[in-house]
């Protein structure tokens, strides 16, 4: 009879990576070959020693950067040594769950009238001395079975913690794993780790084995307690009893690691995992693209995709989620719609969550024909709909400028019993009215909201403003602005802001002053500036110090628009050289990053961050300067260039357009590109005659 001769082999494959910062994953296949001899083996060969289970030091090499003492990564993804397996034998997973066997209780033919027993315990008051009493009650011996029955039955875990203390008092057998096992998962559901911990403590005190299942439930109690640290010290002390984590455990911990932004060892981890026959689930998949998503890491969330292929993990609707959500994060709009297409394909139905988030992703975009295409999708194939994708598609509507399709929403928010539209369902309307300049709307719905008791909030209280302050309503503006701070409405910068640009607009003096009070209001300061660059003696070391003072008590994303509308200010009374000297300033303290680009054949400008009054500053500026480069026979390139863009906003202000006319003001040879929309191009040969006579001038 021949013999069979197994040897396994182990084949590190590496995985492409387009990333050179990200650490390489390595997959490990072992394949198993047999050999048949001529002679029979009346014995079968012997198993050698088991190998000792590696460290967490050696399992995880990042964290050895704080506790543990380092090693080499090479030594980590060495060729481990080859392992004899029976080929008769199935070969057990590495990470296949320690379960207990089934214990016999569960044919015990009394097992009715003791569940019943169980219901009594856990209707009972939570009273120790209530318990105790229904206790003496107890209808059969609480012998192992029957005391591990009524112990996996019991719901309130107030109610599992004291039966179990119970049982440990009568010490009538001994206090096995599986017993607190079950407490502690039941103590899991009740957020009690600190009691899981203390079992935990005792376990290991009275030489109790801690199994598989204790520790998943240890460390996915912590993670749910939001205990991360504690998480990760018993998934260590795990390593180190030689035991490997579960399917459930990998997963639980991958995700701690994301939480703490430890993303060196979130990639180590699941390395090692996958290296030791784990196969990641959707759920670690999930981590890892929200990982990805949040930092922007668009090659990371591409890797994930290409992991779940080439393991042949098929996604379900949380992990297609959780990639959309990473889409959007990233700014991949178009890889978010194949993304969608390939969730439709699969056979699977979107749910709220899928289309809020891609409803985000093409409002952010300004994708309005992608967004239109969604909503009449949604409307025929009756998608679920709930108050956030509701809000959510009206504030597509209002980024893109969709009119009557937020109109729709709208009506139908009102009809339904569960959505009815908030203040952040009118704000979205306000915004588009504003945005469109149609005030009658938007007052009707501003007087709407007290009618029906919706509270105006600061974003709804701005964009009414701006509207009002576009179509030279100060008064009704004076009015809105009155009675938003007595409903309680606190101006932000954003709001204060938008009372700076209206100051820009007005045309008469009363109406300034009316508009300016109101911003005394929210920021007298800001006020006091404005009234600093009017005045006729004027000191720009005073003006600098004041604005750098300003900007500092400024959020980050109103600086910029604080420093435009004051240059706008300036223009719009004439006072240019003033404006100069905002840019100036704006410049100097990082308000225009990227405002000019240079490269050996092409010098541009970049004003599409700008107001149309900055825009045009920038413009002369930027001429200013070319001309003082000529002057001084310094080189210029061939091409020069200013991008305006185009605004996606069917609303869109139009600033190429009053661009386009201040070039013209100016005689200035640019001219569109007919190959870009939005940028404006010259020559040397046409521009350098231009400056000459503007030196000359």
């Amino acid at each position: 009879m021949a013999a069979s001769l197994t040897t396994g082999l182990d084949v590190h494959f590496a995985i492409p990576q387009s990333d050179t910062k990200r650490p390489i994953f390595f997959t490990r296949r072992k394949f198993t070959i047999y050999c048949n001899s001529s002679k029979s083996s009346s014995k079968p060969p012997q198993n050698p020693p088991v190998k000792r289970t590696p460290s967490l030091s050696e399992q995880l090499q990042p964290l050895s950067t704080t506790t543990l003492p380092k090693k080499d990564q090479a030594g980590l993804l060495s060729k481990p040594k080859s392992t004899w397996v029976n080929p008769t034998k199935p070969k057990r997973s590495v990470l296949s769950l320690q379960r207990q066997t089934r214990s016999p209780y569960a044919y015990n033919p009394k097992v009715r009238e003791l569940k019943l027993f169980a219901n009594k315990l856990s209707d009972c008051d939570n009273s120790e001395e209530v318990f105790l009493s229904v206790l003496e009650e107890i209808p059969l011996e609480p012998t192992r079975e029957n005391a591990l029955l009524i112990l996996n039955s019991l719901k309130p875990w107030q109610k599992t913690h004291l039966f179990f203390n119970w049982i440990k008092t009568k010490n009538l057998f001994p206090m096995e794993t599986i017993f607190y096992n079950v407490t502690m998962k039941s103590l899991r559901f009740g957020r009690q780790f600190e009691l899981i911990e203390e079992l935990a403590n005792e376990m290991v005190i009275n030489e109790i084995p801690l199994d598989n299942i204790t520790y998943s439930t240890i460390i996915t109690c912590a993670k749910r307690c939001n205990l991360f640290d504690k998480a990760v010290e018993w998934f260590e002390r795990m390593y180190k009893t030689g035991l490997m984590p579960d399917e459930v455990t990998y997963s639980a911990v991958l995700d701690v690691y994301a939480k703490l932004g430890k993303a060196e060892e979130v990639v180590s981890l699941y390395e090692r995992g996958v290296a030791s026959g784990w196969k990641p689930d959707p759920i670690a998949f999930s981590v890892l693209a929200k990982m990805y998503g949040e930092a922007g890491d668009y090659d990371g969330i591409r890797y994930v995709l290409q992991e779940m292929k080439s393991l042949g993990v098929r996604p379900n609707l949380v992990v297609y989620n959780t990639l959309l959500e990473a889409m959007g994060k990233a700014g991949k709009p178009g890889l978010a719609r194949s993304l969608f297409e390939e969730l439709l394909e699969s056979g699977l139905t979107p749910n709220e969550k899928t289309l809020t988030s891609l409803a985000k992703i093409y409002g952010k975009a300004r994708w309005a024909k992608d967004a239109l295409e969604l909503w009449e999708e949604m409307k025929s194939k009756n998608w679920p709909m709930d108050f956030i994708l509701y809000n959510t598609l009206l504030t597509m509507c209002a980024d893109i400028g969709l009119v009557e399709e937020a109109e729709q929403l709208f009506m139908d928010m009102k009809k339904s019993q569960h959505c009815r539209p908030d203040s952040w369902s009118y704000t979205a309307m306000l915004k588009i009215y504003g945005s469109g300049g149609n005030v009658g709307k938007a007052m009707e719905f501003f007087e709407e909201m007290s009618e029906v008791g919706v509270e105006l909030n600061v974003m709804g209280t701005t964009c009414l403003i701006q509207c009002l302050g576009k179509a030279g309503r100060i008064d009704k503006l004076v009015k809105v602005f009155s009675v938003s701070v007595e409903q309680g409405i606190k101006p932000d910068d954003r709001l204060c802001g938008c009372l700076l640009s209206v100051v820009s607009r007005c045309e008469s003096r009363a109406d300034v002053d009316k508009v300016l009070a109101c911003l005394h209001r929210a920021n007298p300061r800001l006020v006091g500036f404005v009234k600093l660059i009017e005045e006729e003696v004027y000191c720009l070391d005073t003006v600098k110090e004041e604005f750098k003072g300003i900007i500092s008590d400024t959020k980050d994303d109103a600086r910029r628009p604080f420093c435009n509308c004051l240059i706008d200010i300036c223009r719009s009374k004439n006072l240019n050289e003033r404006a100069h000297d905002l840019l100036y300033l704006g410049t100097l303290y990082g308000l225009y990053p990227g405002l000019h680009n240079k490269t050996a054949d092409e010098w541009s400008l970049d004003v599409r961050s700008l107001s149309v009054g900055a825009a045009q500053t920038a413009l002369e500026e930027w001429m200013g300067t070319l001309a003082k480069t000529m002057k001084h026979e310094e080189a210029l390139p061939l091409l020069f260039s200013a991008q305006t863009g185009t605004g996606t906003h069917k609303f869109s202000q139009g600033l190429s357009n009053s661009f386009a006319s201040h070039l013209k003001k100016l005689a200035a040879p640019f001219r569109q590109s007919e190959e870009k929309a939005g940028c404006f191009v010259a020559r040397r040969e046409d521009l350098v005659p231009w400056l000459q006579s503007r030196l000359q001038t």
